[in-house]
Formats: structure tokens, C-alpha cells, sequence
């Protein structure tokens, strides 16, 4: 088995690309990896009409929401190794083609059951846009330009799921809920076209991984086992549980607590998801200034005040109710916070990835979106009328974020 220094630590000469990533060729990876958390929700508003079209549950409806999680978690634990092996481009551009073959199908779908089956494979195939975009710009960049392109791609992939349904709810009163998957069909051409037309090959053949399956395994338990990736995976992927709590709970919170009409809730969505694009495009330029690491910190700082904020805000506040002027300063203060710790902690992860960052960008992306799947159902578990197992979720990832960031800055990553 053929074993690399990781790009991120040691530059690889034989690259033909230089150590930044191009303007292009970035805005072309961060719509690839953003069609596969867009995908996730978009559809959402028109599920009452999914159900009444087949004439199924409102739990059988909800399996095309299930099915695209866990195919895009596997798509990610299958894609990354095996680019390691076969290279980037290949695989990035099959991702994009088969995104929208799926969305084809999902929109000409007969029954509830072959759009389940068109769902799984957009999962699996739109897990290529976010497990290879990360690994692309780990060939490609180097130290503190790491950090900038992640936070281009993490401000997409992070805004995606909050605003998709806003997108679903615009597009569904038109077309209806196949209008949706044509849009998403739409997107995932155009996807196509950026990658062919502006990514190049990333990973020479003399790079790659050599091996079968269980050579595929050793190196993802190489990654996995080591401990400062592990640190840094953990602050991102409990940091975006508590942005997941926050999408999958808000709805209620405005509109059945706060008292808020579906437009107006839009409207504070809205707000709040720009929130999470400003401090990520924010956290780019502070990252020429300063260190990843204390960029990740401030944040990790400023997302606990919010959560603290808002358990203030639900203990003062009468059962059930909830004043508008307060939640949403904790909430825009909570995505402002968390668009400083995603790019750099996803940063910080890839760079401890020992030279197999297509192995590590999938472990990152699975656990990243099987934690989301996870708190989504823990949110509602009191019901629409209270905040407490929200809060209760955030303040358990959020707790676990500040242990793993006190593991990043008591460890850090050595060449191998």
C-alpha cells in the first residue's frame, strides 16, 4: 500500500495546480458540495401533498427524508476512500450526473416507493459533492488558504439546509412537488458543467492509494484512531448538531411559541441564515489575521453565550410563549458564532488526515449528517410548545464541542 504525507502538511511538487485555489474552481466545488444538503429539505413544504398524491402515512412520506440521509452518509464512507484511489474528477463528475438523473426520477415518480428509491440514490450520489470538494481543496491549498476555501464551502453547505425549504415553499404554490426535484435536476446540470469546465484532476495517479477493500479499511481506521482528527471532526460535527437542533426546531419556536405566520417565520429564517453566510465569509478574512484555532475558539465562545442566552430567554419567558426580540437575538447570535467554528474546524480536520483526505473527508461528511438525523426527531420530542429539548440538545453538543477544542489545542497534528 502506497502511503503519502498529507497535502496539507507537505506539499506535493508533483501537483500541476498551484497552492491556492482558483476563484473558478472553487465556486464549482462549493455547488457541488452544496447540492447534497440542499437536496436534503427542499421538498419539505409539500410533503401534506406527497401524502395526498399516493395516499400513504405521514411516516411513510417521511422515509424519502430518512432514506436520503443515511444514503448520503454511506455515499460519503464509500466515495472518499475510493478517490483516493481512482482520483477526484471522475468521481466528482459522476456525482453531479447522477444527482440529476435521481432528481429526474424523483420528479416522474408513480408511486411513494420509487420516489423512496429515487431519494436514495440522489443521497448517494450527492454525497460525492461534499465528500470531494473538501478533498480537492486539501490537494490544492495550503495552510491558512485552507481555511479561506473552507469557509466558501462551508457557508454554502451550511446555509443550504437552512434555506432550502424557503426555496420548496417559493417553488411548490407554482409547479408543485415535482417542480421541486426539476429544479433540483436543473441545479445538478449545471453542477456538471462548473466541474467539468473548471476542476481538474487534483490527485496524480503516483499520489493515489493502492489496494483493495480491506486496504480501503485500514486507512479509514488509520484516520479514524487518530486522535487530534478525531478532536477536530468531533467541534465540527457537534457544532453542526447544534446548528441541526436549530433547524429542525425552529419552526415551532416562531411560529407556534413566538406566534410568528409561516411568512413571517420566513422572514427571521432568512435573517438568521445570512447570519451564518456573513461570519463565514468574515471568518475568510480573519483567517489571514489569525490563527484557525483561535478563529474556531472565538466562535465555540460566542455559541455558548447564545445558548446560554436563549435558556435565560425560555426560563423567563410563561409556558409556551416565547417574545420575538430575544429569541432572535440568541439565534442570530448562535449562527453567527457557528459560521466562525465550521470552515475552520472542517479545515483543521482535513489537515490531520495523515495524507488520506478523501478517507477523512467521508468520516467527517457520515458522521456529520448521521448526527443530524439523529437530533432532528430529539428536538420535537416535548412537543411544538417547548424549547426544553432543543436547548437540551445544543447544550449537550455544544458541551462536547468545548471538550474537543480543548483536545485541538492540547494536541497538535504531527507529520506522519
Amino acid at each position: 500500500m502506497k502511503s503519502t504525507p498529507s497535502r496539507a502538511e507537505a506539499p506535493n511538487s508533483q501537483s500541476p495546480l498551484p497552492g491556492t485555489v482558483p476563484a473558478t474552481m472553487l465556486m464549482a466545488l462549493a455547488l457541488a458540495g452544496a447540492i447534497g444538503p440542499f437536496a436534503t429539505d427542499t421538498y419539505l413544504p409539500a410533503l401534506p401533498l406527497i401524502v395526498g398524491e399516493f395516499g400513504v402515512s405521514a411516516s411513510v412520506a417521511q422515509l424519502t427524508l430518512t432514506a436520503f440521509m443515511v444514503s448520503l452518509a454511506v455515499g460519503q464512507l464509500v466515495i472518499g476512500p475510493l478517490s483516493d484511489r481512482m482520483g477526484r474528477r471522475t468521481l466528482l463528475i459522476l456525482g453531479s450526473v447522477g444527482t440529476a438523473i435521481a432528481a429526474v426520477v424523483c420528479a416522474l415518480a408513480p408511486s411513494i416507493w420509487v420516489l423512496v428509491l429515487g431519494r436514495v440514490a440522489q443521497g448517494f450520489f450527492g454525497a460525492a459533492g461534499i465528500v470531494l470538494s473538501k478533498a480537492v481543496v486539501v490537494d490544492v491549498g495550503r495552510g491558512a488558504g485552507v481555511a479561506k476555501a473552507f469557509a466558501t464551502l462551508i457557508a454554502l453547505q451550511s446555509v443550504a439546509p437552512v434555506i432550502a425549504p424557503l426555496v420548496g415553499g417559493a417553488v411548490v404554490p407554482f409547479g408543485g412537488w415535482r417542480a421541486v426535484f426539476w429544479l433540483l435536476a436543473g441545479l445538478s446540470v449545471v453542477t456538471a458543467i462548473g466541474v467539468v469546465a473548471a476542476v481538474p484532476e487534483t490527485l496524480p495517479p503516483d499520489s493515489r492509494r493502492t489496494g483493495g477493500f480491506m486496504s480501503t479499511l485500514a486507512d479509514m481506521r488509520v484516520v479514524a484512531t487518530h486522535g487530534p482528527f478525531v478532536a477536530r471532526v468531533s467541534a465540527f460535527v457537534f457544532t453542526f448538531g447544534v446548528l441541526f437542533a436549530y433547524i429542525s426546531a425552529s419552526p415551532f419556536i416562531y411560529q407556534d411559541m413566538v406566534g410568528l405566520s409561516p411568512t413571517a417565520y420566513s422572514v427571521a429564517f432568512t435573517v438568521n441564515a445570512l447570519g451564518i453566510l456573513a461570519s463565514n465569509l468574515a471568518g475568510a478574512r480573519l483567517v489571514g489575521r489569525f490563527a484557525p484555532e483561535k478563529v474556531m475558539r472565538t466562535g465555540v465562545a460566542g455559541m455558548v453565550s447564545a445558548i446560554a442566552v436563549l435558556v435565560v430567554v425560555v426560563a423567563l419567558s410563561p409556558a409556551g410563549t416565547l417574545g420575538l426580540a430575544p429569541v432572535t437575538a440568541g439565534f442570530l447570535l448562535l449562527t453567527l458564532s457557528i459560521g466562525l467554528i465550521l470552515p475552520n474546524a472542517a479545515a483543521l480536520s482535513m489537515q490531520a488526515t495523515q495524507g488520506h483526505s478523501g478517507s477523512g473527508s467521508a468520516l467527517l461528511g457520515a458522521a456529520q449528517f448521521s448526527l443530524a438525523a439523529l437530533v432532528s426527531p430529539l428536538t420535537g420530542l416535548a412537543g411544538p410548545h417547548s424549547a426544553v429539548p432543543m436547548l437540551v440538545v445544543m447544550g449537550f453538543c455544544a458541551a462536547l464541542v468545548v471538550v474537543a477544542v480543548v483536545a485541538v489545542f492540547n494536541r497538535p497534528v504531527r507529520a506522519t
